[in-house]
């Protein structure tokens, strides 16, 4: 009877990694041909988008090389515009400017935080000397670079009630980016003004805030921007006519249709456009990655659904790869890196990350055919596609068998949360209806941290499910 049941759970796993797959689309780019025509000047201009789309030689990506400087886990990446810069932030707060060709760290400086770095990302059209970083403790902060290699100043321009886990910067523009916070609010900043920050948003379902991890601004309509946080939707805005008195102020929200239901406890840890602004990718805490076509309607279910990973631990990142967004490529708790045929959504590659566990962090390099990727390891990880031979996927099946019953075996024990959740919320009430002076007097044993950390948000948002970046 147990071979049976064994049996009939490896059908229904089969089946399910199998279904809403696609035909995987002969390759489009051929090398010999290709090389032949760019020596003899012929379609030079598009040749280094067809490498850097070439599913040949995703398919031969491996690690290159470590780039080693920080003493935390590493959050953030972000090549500059050129591509010849790579800055790096970790909850060490610090901040690391590389030469990453030479695996040379050219700056470090300290960001002035307080708490983990989430993000550092060069502003554009700023000749890589400013640099936008937000935290953990809430902060927006901006570095101004010199050309000496030194860090002049940091200064904060704006902050959050809770974590700030992501900025979105303005495609164009060295002066504005947005942020977006766990106390559910938006910030434009604006660098030249004197008071740089301003709300533009606080994110609702009705009358709930919802907090948030995640912020992207649409490349093609840069007034239009998404969020994703502590609930099923994502939500896009458009910067030029956000009225809350109406629909919240929002333009339009997308969500897989069987997680539409009230009882859906999954969260949206990152979101991005793809290259035009016409795709939207999401990836959602212990579920899988959806993407949307970000021209439909109000309301409209997912076109394509990426699966086989696991995003449980941390904040995980997820982004596209390759000049036309050819393909999906996200980090997951079991140390691997999944690159995913973004029409066929079958996985083209598999590679170990880290040693830690969890990669949260992946940039693909602006023109180059490569990526460097960050997690709970120290290190950065450098890849690029010099194998000789494509992979063979070896042991995949496996793992992607292995990550979806975790993730089932979690999902059978969330029914235990809510009596969690409700001793939670019985002790923050019986805190609250504690008299202010006995507060006061048992401060050294019984302090605020020890509810709440100073960065959360000032609405009973967190909750013991809460999703949190795991610190070092």
């Amino acid at each position: 009877d147990d071979d049976d049941d064994d049996d009939e759970d490896d059908e229904a796993m089969e089946s399910w990694l199998g279904a809403e797959l696609h035909d995987l689309r002969g390759p489009i780019w051929q090398a010999v041909p290709s090389l032949r025509s760019r020596e003899i000047g012929r379609n030079s201009r598009q040749f280094v988008r067809h490498v850097c789309g070439a599913r040949g030689l995703v398919q031969r990506l491996e690690l290159q090389g470590r780039l080693e400087r920080h003493t935390g886990c590493v959050n953030t990446l972000h090549f500059n515009p050129s591509g010849t810069r790579l800055a790096s932030g970790s909850d060490d707060l610090r901040v690391v400017i590389w030469d990453w060709a030479i695996r040379r760290a050219e700056l470090e400086f300290d960001s002035g935080h307080k708490s983990n770095v989430f993000q550092a990302k060069f502003l554009p059209h700023s000749g890589d000397s400013t640099l936008a970083m937000c935290a953990r403790d809430g902060q927006i902060r901006v570095a101004e670079l010199s050309a000496m290699q030194r860090c002049k100043n940091t200064k904060r321009v704006g902050q959050h009630k809770g974590a700030a886990h992501k900025l979105a910067l303005e495609p164009d523009s060295p002066c504005l980016f947005l942020s977006a916070g766990e106390d559910a609010v938006v910030l434009g900043i604006d660098l030249r003004l004197a008071r740089p920050s301003n709300k533009l948003v606080v994110v609702k379902e009705g009358d709930k805030k919802v907090g948030l991890y995640t912020i992207y601004v649409n490349p093609a309509k840069t007034h239009q921007f998404a969020v994703g946080g502590r609930d099923q939707y994502v939500r896009i805005y458009d910067q030029r006519k956000i009225n809350e008195n109406e629909n919240n102020g929002v333009l339009k929200k997308f969500c897989p249709s069987h997680l539409v239901s009230s009882e859906s406890k999954t969260n949206i840890t990152c979101l991005v456009y793809s290259h035009d602004g016409t795709e939207l990718l999401s990836s959602y805490n212990d579920e899988d990655i959806y993407l949307f076509d970000a021209n439909h309607s109000d309301g409209a279910d997912y076109s394509r659904r990426y699966k086989g990973h696991r995003n449980n631990a941390t904040v995980k990142g997820v982004n596209f790869y390759g000049p036309r967004s050819e393909f999906v490529v996200s980090g997951s708790d079991c140390g691997h890196i999944y690159l995913w045929d973004k029409d066929s959504a079958r996985i083209v590659q598999f590679m170990e990350g880290d040693k830690g566990g969890v990669v949260n962090c992946l940039e693909p390099h602006p023109h180059l055919p490569g990526m460097a990727t960050s997690g709970l390891d120290h290190d950065i990880k450098l890849w690029a596609p010099t194998a000789e031979s494509p992979t063979v996927l070896k042991g995949l099946k496996e793992v992607m068998k292995k990550n979806k019953r975790q993730r089932d075996e979690d999902s059978m024990r969330h029914g235990d949360q809510y009596d969690t959740q409700l001793l939670w919320f019985l002790m923050r009430h019986m805190r609250n209806r504690r008299p202010a002076r006995a507060r006061r007097e048992g401060a050294d044993t019984d302090t605020e941290e020890s509810w709440s950390s100073p960065d959360s948000s000032d609405e009973e948002e967190g909750g013991p499910d809460h999703v949190q970046c795991m610190s070092s």
